[in-house]
């Protein structure tokens, strides 16, 4: 759906871009891992996805969520050093900013799905 698009390969790029952002340990927000805040925000995108598409079926909906299990493997293999360090304030905003990213591609390919 989303991971086998050229607008996937392009945000995992534009993650690998700033994996420095990744590489300083600072002091944590809130507690949360890295991989945590990703995992947290990545299913409130999903959650709005599905909530504004009431029309999805059952079976675009599992489509949906192994897309997301995809998408979370690739960010902890990118992130494999990274992922269970404190995030940060500046981590925090560019992960929220990248899952809002990930939910436009899912809203793209929700809405070509949708007018076929």
């Amino acid at each position: 759906m989303v991971t086998d698009k050229e607008g996937y390969a392009h945000l995992i790029q534009y993650l690998t871009e700033h994996l420095g952002l990744f590489e300083n340990a600072g002091t944590g927000v809130d507690g949360s891992t890295v991989m945590e805040v990703f995992e947290d925000l990545l299913a409130a995108q999903i959650i709005v996805v599905c909530g504004q598409n009431p029309e999805l079926s059952f079976a675009q909906r599992n489509t949906i969520i192994r897309e997301v299990d995809a998408i979370m493997y690739d960010l902890e293999e990118i992130l494999a050093g990274c992922g269970r360090q404190p995030v940060n304030r500046e981590q925090s905003y560019f992960i929220t900013e990248f899952t809002g990213l990930v939910k436009n591609l899912f809203d793209q390919e929700i809405e070509k799905a949708l007018r076929q």
